[in-house]
């Protein structure tokens, strides 16, 4: 399985798309806390639930089991921790929820995954590290 990121923000629907593309995306997961809202333009959740299999031909999932707690995302995006700090919470989050294991039950059978996040040229996203827990769980 090849598992790559993307970015909700700073980005054009044909750069969107024509990265998912040349991924060859069989699922686009989102693992978002919030993809309703009018800031996520193109990528509300269900345009996306329409556009994916409509372009790409893939399924698209929105799993919240994979998104940040509410709580810690918040204190990310207003500054009160840093990105190493953030990094670990969720990295611990992610372990007590058992996510890396489910995520293999549920979307194992994929070759090309990509999760989508909501990195921007000022900040990073949760996505780099759950790709990161991702890969190393089929390393060792």
């Amino acid at each position: 399985m090849r598992i790559n990121t993307i970015s909700a923000y700073e980005t054009t629907a044909e750069k969107f798309f024509g990265a998912l593309e040349s991924w060859d995306v069989d699922l686009l997961l989102d693992t978002r806390l919030k993809n309703t809202n009018q800031l996520a333009g193109f990528t509300k959740k269900n345009d996306l639930a329409y556009f994916v299999p409509k372009l790409l031909h893939a399924d698209y999932v929105h799993d919240k089991l994979f998104a940040p707690a509410p709580t810690m995302l918040e204190r990310y995006l207003h500054g009160n921790i840093g990105w190493d700090a953030y990094a670990d919470a969720y990295r611990e989050d992610i372990r007590e929820r058992e996510a890396v294991p489910q995520f293999y039950d549920r979307y194992g059978e994929y070759k090309s995954v990509c999760l989508l996040g909501t990195a921007t040229h000022k900040r990073r996203s949760h996505v780099e590290v759950l790709q990161q827990m991702l890969e190393a769980a089929t390393k060792g």
